[in-house]
């Protein structure tokens, strides 16, 4: 049996060691997350502050900050749901291992969420600026709910069984609400909500939506797993914390999870659109202010006891990347299943996780052929970018597996030395343009929409990588300080773009004019290297602002280049071509990762909040070996 309650579950993590009750004062504005981003760098606990000033609710974060601490909590559970897992991807093994799947009926119950007449959350009523009012970043629009379980019906067939729950960021307060009556509601494209909203629209029906908060940490990790369309989130719930979810019935309102600490009761207002954000996202920037549905609350419920969960998202690593690992856990199995023929996907965190997608798949289609050219693999690469949070995913990098069977995903490093060894740029980049991306990624056109690249490699090393800086290298006029970020990868300091905006919506003629200043100096600068012989070795060039940060570390070279470039804007080549259509260069190639005017601005802590924090932290401060 699981946890019952978010209380049950912060008593038992105390009890282990795995918490601490931190009784300081704490303000929930800026000062709760530059803590909590501390204790997540220091792969610290999870944190319990009891004293949140001017808010009666204690806050609780960094509760999935491991992959231990995460599989502490949902251990009741999580035996049984890999289980199912593996069932679904192997029936055959209930067969083979009986006795290994006994529990599996039992489990299977769990599934169903549980109808009942009440719960502890209709135990008290309270008002939106009442709640902790959590600023994460120093220019957010508000306070944000981090953690939330937003809850939604299909108006064409209400009911659980139909269900949506999703983890889309609230903003609680702001100058377009009207306070403790009106919320903004934010989610992004390929998400279920959509959906249900569309639905609602179209029959001219009130979209309903329940927001918990809190609960059993189960009910966190449903919100956040991307299951297939049409499997319930509350049964997965179910099974993963051990014991079936009770929804309350409400007559002609939705269902409210029983045993969640909060819950907000709302409608979302038609036609109604405001400006949501700013907010300080996970791709390590802020993500900008943009029109969004407004909910307009009609309760506000709270049990007796309740506390207030949240994250900090950021630059990664942060707390969210031990969900993604968790994912990876329970779901890698399904790969393939969903997609044949594909060995592993890794959405890359540091590069913040939707920008870069590593893949191995299997080159199957001709044997008998000995074959050095991508084929089967770029089939696959097609089912990848067609399969739901995946397409959203800018560079896609996939080899072949039986090129080296040793060769693991998720060590990225090796990874990138294998294809670059054996990519052609002549033949192996695969654009898609008009197509596309996440919504918190400002490197594109506009918003949700940029381009993608598929960059395949199959067959044995062609290339010789080189691992230290060429000699006698001569960079054009503007370019400077070249180092090696990588085996084969070179960082070059450009000159810098016009000065950012931050304002995404500039004019199509300014954005005309920038991208002008910017590609005269990418052409100007891969003309002058055409022909080099110090680029022997050379197979990608990035140009950035600052080539010393970019080659300080792999997790700086991954955030800069791939947060900072869309592919069919900002990629470039040495001796580059067009054949048929068909884009590729001779040379190497070449990304204009610099900070461009419509970039959206890099999260920096406030030097008052990180002094403060250093205070509670020294040798003599109430925090000392916290973190």
């Amino acid at each position: 049996m699981g946890y019952q309650s978010l209380a049950e579950c912060v008593a038992d993590l105390e009890q282990h060691g795995h918490l601490v009750r931190i009784e300081t004062p704490i303000n929930a504005r800026l000062e709760a997350a530059a803590l909590q981003r501390r204790v997540v760098a220091a792969g610290g606990p999870a944190l319990l502050f009891a004293n949140v000033q001017d808010c009666r609710f204690p806050m609780v974060s960094n509760l999935f900050g491991s992959r231990e601490r995460t599989r502490w909590m949902l251990r009741d559970g999580l035996g049984a749901l890999e289980q199912l897992v593996r069932l679904r991807s192997e029936p055959q093994q209930i067969l083979r291992r009986p006795w290994e799947y006994l529990g599996v009926p039992r489990s299977a119950l769990q599934l169903l969420p549980k109808r009942v007449s009440r719960g502890p959350i209709l135990a008290n009523r309270t008002s939106i600026h009442e709640l902790p009012q959590l600023v994460s970043w120093p220019h957010d629009g508000g306070a944000f709910i981090t953690l939330p379980q937003v809850y939604t019906e299909d108006v064409r067939s209400p009911g659980l069984k139909h269900s949506n729950l999703g983890m889309y960021r609230v903003q609680l307060s702001g100058e377009h609400y009207l306070a403790d009556q009106e919320i903004g509601l934010h989610y992004q494209i390929h998400r279920s909500i959509g959906v249900h909203h569309a639905a609602a629209l179209a029959a001219g029906k009130p979209f309903r939506v329940n927001i918990f908060v809190g609960g059993p940490p189960a009910m966190s990790v449903a919100a956040v797993m991307p299951l297939p369309e049409g499997m319930s989130e509350l049964g997965f719930a179910g099974v993963l914390g051990g014991s079936r979810i009770r929804m309350i019935s409400r007559g002609e309102n939705l269902p409210i999870h029983a045993d969640t600490d909060f819950c907000i009761v709302g409608e979302v207002i038609p036609e109604r659109l405001e400006p949501e954000g700013p907010f300080g996202d996970h791709l390590g920037y802020y993500s900008l202010a943009h029109p969004f549905p407004v909910l307009q609350v009609r309760e506000v419920w709270h049990r007796t006891g309740a506390i207030w969960p949240f994250t900090v998202v950021g630059r990664p690593p942060q707390e969210d990347t031990f969900f993604g690992q968790l994912i990876h856990e329970i779901t890698g199995s399904l790969i393939p299943e969903v997609l044949p023929g594909v060995v592993g996907v890794h959405a890359v965190d540091e590069a913040g996780v939707h920008p870069l997608l590593l893949a191995v798949g299997s080159e199957r289609y001709m044997p008998f052929l000995k074959s050095a050219r991508p084929q089967e693999i770029l089939t696959q690469a097609s089912a990848i970018l067609g399969q739901g949070q995946l397409s959203l995913a800018k560079f896609l990098l996939i080899v072949a597996a039986g090129d080296d069977p040793q060769l693991d995903v998720h060590d990225v490093r090796a990874f990138l030395a294998h294809l670059l060894a054996r990519a052609d740029w002549s033949r192996d980049l695969h654009f898609q343009t008009q197509s596309t991306i996440d919504t918190l990624d400002y490197s594109g056109l506009s918003l949700n929409a940029g381009s993608k690249v598929v960059m395949a490699a199959v067959g044995p090393p062609r290339y010789k990588l080189a691992r230290d800086l060429p000699e006698n290298i001569r960079l054009p006029e503007g370019f400077r300080d070249p180092r090696i970020s990588l085996p084969g990868v070179l960082s070059v300091t450009g000159p810098p773009c016009p000065a950012p905006s931050f304002d995404y919506d500039i004019s199509q003629q300014a954005r005309a004019t920038c991208r002008t200043a910017t590609s005269a100096a990418m052409d100007r600068f891969c003309a002058a290297l055409v022909g080099a012989n110090s680029l022997d070795g050379i197979r990608w060039i990035v140009v950035v602002d600052d080539s010393q940060f970019v080659a300080e570390s792999l997790r700086n070279f991954l955030w800069v280049t791939f947060t900072r470039t869309d592919p069919a804007s900002d990629l470039y080549g040495i001796e580059s071509f067009f054949e048929e259509k068909h884009w590729g260069c001779r040379g190497p190639l070449v990304f204009d990762a610099r900070v461009k005017p419509h970039h959206a601005p890099v999260l920096e802590e406030p030097l008052e909040i990180a002094r403060r924090i250093d205070s509670l932290a020294a040798p003599d401060g109430p925090l000392h070996g916290v973190f």
